[in-house]
């Protein structure tokens, strides 16, 4: 019903805007744009009229034409990337007219909207905000213009693989970040299943990016949910401003020294082209397409602390050895309580359980690089098509399709091979108001987790319990035949893995396609997701009706579809037939007013949202900006929600570590979950406080530890009278039997039993232990919020430097984090309680998100200088800080996940091609301190060993550079660049690819290039 109503209520508004149009006379304009030091035409240059949709763009030559409806007098927009604009007031036809445009050596003069929703000039921005255009693209050294995204200050990027990356803005950053929204052209570019940015290799092709703003900090005043940490909005090239045909060839290799091949090529290739007819239809399609060996996972660091940590399970490796980018070898178990085991079933002589150490014994795992699919590929492809109803609205339709194979980190490492995203949009747009339908359409494709997979193939050469009773056997015959521990170990491991594939070998690559093929809820790893989106929103400018204030509307509805048959999302489960349905709705209303001769800008803003789970959200924003010729001080109070995601709401994910669920209350019951124990409450000091603070725990372990003695002082009594009666040295009748038995016993047990209580009792008593643990309590999952106060400047100085600083503290309330819950399956041993198999391995395991009862606090700043040289030189730098202040731990949020480097910072020089120019170059120098990264995926296996003692993420310090070249006659640029030129691979995530160098050549032909 709400969705029928939100529509009809868009329609009714489009029906109303489009009546209210006038044909008037036509008025008509012809002219000639040049460069003011050249003198030459400049072609694509925007001819626009402030207020309406109408304009053209200047051909070959310089020179336009343009018919409007549009009644005068009008103002004339001029714009140019690279120059500066002008503004022509028009007051009837005219020919001939005649502009110079002049060239904008600074930056400071941009146009940005992702604000405040509406035009307005990066310098009188209420927010911090950075902009990239298409000259900025064409400088940069970094590869694409993504990866240049990392050179603004203060922007955390993760790369997982060549083409995944994830942005980020002021703390807390990861891998898959659902704390930055990320839009193109106005939709929301997150896949729906996975709920967050697929970085760009989904995304939008370089050649058709005509700008990308940043946005950090909370923007869910305008933006909605999960605009919290900040906003990406990339924009397309309009066809009726940007025609013709560009294509761009890009080769090179790429480098690391981890790899498997040091050195391989990369290709990648796209074309645009776009055409418009009579200033009223337009259309444009983009291709591009990319191939390479993608960067390697090579870390085989011990997460469960110690030894040798090479990958290998030789000398000096641990028992429980759990290899960072090593995977199977998160199966684990106590050996002892296996020996127990196997003597309960007359596999192995009582007595020989005595011989088996009490320790965490890990499979043998494989690597990634056996694992998972490094051809990297991607495919990306829009169709747009325009066109202008009059000289004030204008409708598009437009498909944006994106298909390709890369691995990135989540809870694990994530093979998406053939994964695809499809969005879709109608959009109906005048100077006042948008329109907007769109849906986005997830396809998983062949993707699988490395992780599980792993798990399966393991399973499938030997079972996990076969493959531990024979490692405990191999292990006794060993030590038996006088080997030392470590070599027994070693030689139970050589026994238990003889029938291992080689990895690479006909036998592992059949094993390996059977279990990435098959479904996770089939016992695979594959995961068949085909979750949708459908969003629809209106916004209105009240300009034409209000004017005495600015003042913008909206509002929004959203429906998310998730459909993973069982692999990811619970869709199957409580009675469900394979769809979960999400309903989320929302609107905004922002008001500004210019005060004191445009020196005073104050904005206020309120938004309100609900999602069908969790209770409505309101989100005001309140700034002020002061202007004094070319210098701009703010201050900004910003807050913001994020609802949790469709995965914190239903994820039902098994992982090799354990299972991902939902935050929601059915996960309760459905895996008895107020039976488990958190995981911090496993740790050894909290053990042993439980069990001086109890003595109940000693006695219940005393009385254990003394049946089961007497029960083995008996067992191995009775054998010898049994031999004496078969001697005739007792008679054969109960009688004698039991009182010889008796007797022995009574003579033995004193005795064994002073030797063995006291160590059997001090090994016993942490089972006993456990049971005393307090059990998990749920609570109800809730939107986290933040506020956040901003003071910032901006300012042109001597029309030469522009500086662009900014101080942030923000609060956090309702933070999400995640708590892991041990749920016990089965005791260690007969009699013992069932918390006992939590020390044995018979557990378990559940991460759920949770919201923390404390307050978190972050704050931090960044400055930007750049400063324009003559002759199209300029030189730059940015520093930032973010710090996490004073983090408490509780159940529900034991670490902050904060991931982000105390400082970085970056310098650039370069020389930009200007108009009479044909030589340029830019070079970059990037640093960010090292820190300790908390996630998931990094996380311990052995339940005692403290989380992230080993998982630092060291310093990085790269160095980029091009060199470009205009060849003018052919409309092209060659390039010819390099990226981390001091060569040494590093890491921007823990557990991630290593990224090492690239070295590329490119040549890019622009009909519209100057």
């Amino acid at each position: 019903m709400l969705k029928n109503a939100t529509w009809r209520l868009l329609i009714l508004m489009a029906h109303g805007l489009l009546m209210t149009t006038m044909v008037i006379a036509q008025t008509r304009l012809s002219g000639q744009v040049t460069d003011a030091g050249t003198k030459e035409g400049l072609t694509g240059v925007s001819v626009s009229i402030r207020g309406s949709v109408a304009g053209t763009v200047t051909d070959s030559k310089g020179n336009f034409s343009l018919a409007t409806n549009v009644p005068t007098p009008f103002t004339l927009l001029i714009t140019s990337v690279g120059y500066k604009s002008q503004e022509l007031s028009i007051t009837g036809s005219q020919n001939n007219i005649t502009i110079r445009l002049e060239e904008q050596p600074v930056m400071g003069q941009e146009v940005v909207v992702s604000a405040s929703r509406v035009e307005e000039s990066v310098l009188r921005s209420p927010v911090a905000v950075e902009k990239m255009d298409i000259r900025a693209i064409r400088e940069t050294a970094a590869p694409s213009f993504y990866d240049a995204l990392a050179n603004f200050k203060g922007i955390d990027m993760t790369t997982q693989g060549l083409l995944f990356k994830s942005l980020n803005t002021r703390g807390f950053n990861a891998t898959g970040n659902v704390r930055t929204v990320q839009m193109i052209d106005g939709m929301d570019n997150q896949a729906p299943g996975l709920n967050f940015p697929v970085d760009n290799i989904v995304g939008m092709p370089e050649l058709d990016v005509e700008s990308v703003e940043v946005l950090p900090g909370a923007a869910s005043a305008l933006y909605g949910p999960n605009a919290i940490n900040g906003l990406i909005l990339m924009n397309s090239k309009s066809p009726f401003l940007y025609q013709g045909l560009s294509a761009t060839s890009k080769l090179g290799v790429m480098s690391a020294s981890n790899r498997d091949r040091v050195t391989t090529p990369f290709y990648d290739l796209s074309v645009r082209y776009a055409k418009a007819f009579n200033n009223r239809f337009a259309f444009k399609v983009n291709l591009a397409y990319i191939r390479a060996q993608d960067w390697q996972a090579t870390d085989y660091t011990n997460l469960n602390l110690g030894g040798v940590e090479n990958g290998t399970r030789g000398p000096g490796v641990k028992t429980d050895y759990d290899g960072m980018n090593i995977y199977g070898d998160e199966v684990q178990s106590n050996i002892n309580s296996v020996a127990s085991t196997l003597a309960s079933r007359g596999l192995i002589p009582q007595q020989a359980v005595g011989l088996v150490p009490n320790a965490i014994v890990s499979r043998t795992g494989f690597r990634e690089r056996d694992l998972v699919d490094y051809n990297t590929k991607s495919f990306k492809t829009n169709v747009a098509l325009h066109y202008r109803i009059n000289d004030r609205v204008e409708a598009v339709a437009q498909v944006n399709y994106g298909y390709g194979t890369t691995v990135y980190t989540g809870t694990g490492r994530y093979s998406l091979r053939n994964f695809n995203l499809t969005q879709a949009k109608l959009e109906l747009r005048g100077d006042n108001f948008t329109l907007r339908g769109y849906t986005t359409q997830e396809r998983s494709g062949q993707s699988y987790t490395a992780g599980l997979a792993a798990v399966s193939m393991l399973n499938d050469i030997k079972p996990h319990a076969t493959w531990f009773g024979e490692y405990v056997s191999a292990f006794l015959q060993a030590r038996t035949g006088g080997q030392a521990e470590e070599a027994a170990h070693i030689a139970a491991r050589t026994f238990a893995d003889r029938t291992m594939p080689a990895p690479g070998s006909a036998e592992f690559q059949t094993l390996l396609d059977r279990y990435r093929n098959k479904p996770i809820s089939e016992g695979g790893g594959a995961f068949l997701d085909r979750t949708n989106l459908y969003h629809a929103e209106g916004i209105y400018n009240f300009k034409n009706q209000i004017k005495f204030i600015d003042l913008l509307g909206g509002a929004n509805y959203r429906q998310y579809q998730l459909r993973s048959n069982g692999t990811l999302f619970a869709d199957t489960k409580e009675g469900r037939s394979g769809t979960i349905a999400i309903n989320e709705y929302g609107a905004f209303l922002q008001a500004s007013k210019s005060l004191f001769s445009d020196h005073l800008k104050l904005t206020a803003s309120i938004r309100y949202d609900k999602n069908q789970n969790f209770a409505g959200q309101y989100t005001p924003r309140f700034s002020a900006v002061t202007t004094f010729g070319d210098h701009n001080f703010r201050i900004s109070y910003q807050t913001g929600f994020r609802i949790p995601t469709t995965q914190n709401q239903y994820i039902d994910l098994a992982t090799p570590a354990g299972t991902l669920i939902g935050g929601l209350p059915e996960f309760v019951n459905r895996y008895n979950l107020t039976s488990g124990v958190l995981r911090q409450n496993l740790a050894p000091d909290v053990i042993a406080r439980t069990i001086s603070s109890d003595p109940s725990i000693v006695q219940a372990a005393t009385q254990y530890a003394t049946a089961a003695i007497t029960a083995q002082v008996t067992a191995g009594v009775t054998a010898q009278v049994q031999q004496a009666v078969a001697a005739g040295q007792v008679p054969n009748n109960p009688a004698a039997i039991q009182a010889a038995v008796q007797a022995g016993v009574n003579a033995s047990l004193p005795g064994v039993l002073q030797q063995q209580l006291p160590g059997l009792v001090t090994q016993l008593a942490p089972a006993f232990a456990l049971a005393k643990l307090p059990k998990y309590q749920p609570q109800t999952l809730q939107p986290e919020r933040i506020q956040s106060i901003e003071f910032g400047y901006k300012g042109l100085i001597a029309k030469k430097l522009f500086v662009d600083a900014y101080y942030y503290t923000s609060t956090y309330k309702n933070f999400i984090g995640g708590t892991i819950i041990i749920v016990p399956t089965a005791a260690a041993a007969p009699g013992l309680p069932i918390e006992s198999g939590i020390g044995s391995g018979n557990f378990k395991a559940y991460s759920r998100p949770a919201n923390t009862a404390e307050i978190i606090k972050v704050n931090g700043f960044a400055i930007s200088a750049n400063y324009s040289l003559d002759r199209g030189f300029y030189v730059g730098g940015n520093f930032a800080q973010n710090n996490l202040i004073g983090f408490t731990p509780t159940p529900e949020q034991q670490y902050a996940s904060f991931n982000t480097p105390k400082n970085r910072y970056n310098l650039m020089f370069g020389k930009r091609i200007g108009a009479g120019d044909q030589f340029g170059f830019n070079l970059t120098f990037r640093h960010q301190d090292s820190y300790v990264w908390e996630a998931g995926f990094v996380q311990p296996t052995t339940t005692t060993v403290p989380l992230f003692t080993n998982t630092i993420v060291p310093a990085v310090s790269n160095f980029d550079a091009q060199v470009s070249y205009k060849l003018s006659s052919m409309k092209s640029i060659l390039k010819v660049g390099g990226t981390n030129l001091f060569g040494k691979p590093y890491i921007q995530a823990f557990g991630s690819a290593q990224v090492g160098s690239m070295y590329y050549v490119s040549l890019t032909f622009d009909e519209l290039l100057n």
